[in-house]
């Protein structure tokens, strides 16, 4: 299961796991977000190819004003993830 909670106007806080079961819910947070943001991963244990679609979706979304998702604390595997498919050279990773 996923908890994706809205901190402050600019910041994101995921915590547990985003599949595709949880694409639904987090895209109508993901919806919100009109500015520059960061997302907190710092508790996320697992994000899968629909998860990455929803932030890719985001991003788009985003970059169309100039603005875009800032993603930290991600752990060493949630980063492997990003690597992999490519990820890290589209979002900025802290």
């Amino acid at each position: 299961m996923l908890t994706a909670e809205r901190t402050g106007e600019n910041g994101i806080h995921l915590r547990g796991r985003f599949d595709a079961s949880q694409v639904e819910y987090a895209t109508s947070i993901f919806n919100q977000i009109n500015q520059n943001c960061i997302v907190d991963m710092a508790e996320l244990e697992y994000i899968s190819s629909a998860g990455l679609g929803v932030l890719l979706m985001t991003q788009k979304r985003l970059s169309h004003s100039g603005a875009k998702l800032k993603l930290i604390n991600a752990n060493p595997h949630i980063k492997d993830v990003f690597r992999y498919a490519g990820f890290d050279k589209l979002f900025e990773m802290g």
